[in-house]
This record gives structure tokens, C-alpha cells and sequence, in this order.
């Protein structure tokens, strides 16, 4: 099993080539049956003007791993899926190191799903809470 975890995580990594996701160096790191796990690095270039994590470099962190799980989680060969709403409170401040946001599902419809997501530092300190409202919707065939 741990093989093909290993293998999934580079498939679903390297779907992110030419993305923001790329642009940001956001990296998903672990899966389960409900829960995505991306980590995302604090340096100068998702820093603030005075050199701390920027708010939309966290909701950006937040709004990928959260879509990403719903794309995983969804029959998409029938569905896609978008981003319906996103709302973010900022709690604590990071200067350097990774930040890693969880992904859980509080709501997995058929058409709607409702995440939550926790961001935290490497000391699992929580640094923002996120809620994320995805949609689903019928491919045209």
C-alpha cells in the first residue's frame, strides 16, 4: 500500500505543473479516506510587505488542497468540479518554514461539498481556518 501511496502522490503532483499550485511550490503530502494534506513554504515570495505569510497565499493554499480533494473524492470522468465560495480567518503569523493545511470533508453531497481546512506551522500551531464550498457538475457529453 505505502508503494502506491508514494505513486499517487506523484501523479496527483505532477498534475500541478504550469499552475499556480506550482508557482507557489504547494505540494500534496498525504491522503486518506476522507482528509488531503499539501504543504506550502514560507519564504519571500508569499511573504507580506513586512515579511510575514500573506493572507491570499493562505487562502490560495486553502482553496487548492480543498479543490484538489474534492477532484479526487468525485467521478470525474462523468463530473468536474469548481469552487463555489471560500472564507478564511488568519489566527497566527509565519515568517519561515512550511505551512500544512488538512482538508476534511464536514459536507460530501452528490452535487455540493462543504471542507474544512486547517492550516498550521510546523509546530502544529493553527495559523488560519478555512471552509471551502465545492460544486459538481455533469460533464456534457
Amino acid at each position: 500500500m505505502q508503494k502506491s501511496k508514494e505513486e499517487f502522490l506523484v501523479r496527483v503532483n505532477a498534475v500541478s505543473k504550469n499552475t499556480l499550485m506550482e508557482t507557489l511550490e504547494i505540494e500534496i503530502v498525504d491522503y486518506g479516506d476522507d482528509f488531503l494534506v499539501a504543504r506550502m513554504p514560507v519564504t519571500p515570495r508569499v511573504h507580506q510587505p513586512d515579511g510575514v505569510l500573506h493572507g491570499g497565499a493562505t487562502a490560495a493554499l486553502a482553496e487548492s488542497v480543498g479543490s484538489f480533494a474534492s477532484h479526487i473524492f468525485t467521478d470525474l470522468d462523468n463530473y468536474f468540479v469548481r469552487g463555489l465560495e471560500i472564507t478564511a480567518n488568519h489566527l497566527k503569523s509565519v515568517k519561515e518554514g512550511y505551512v500544512y493545511a488538512k482538508a476534511t470533508f464536514l459536507h460530501k453531497g452528490r452535487t455540493t461539498q462543504l471542507l474544512d481546512i486547517r492550516i498550521t506551522d510546523e509546530a502544529d500551531n493553527l495559523v488560519s481556518i478555512c471552509r471551502l464550498s465545492t460544486i459538481s457538475l455533469p460533464k456534457k457529453k
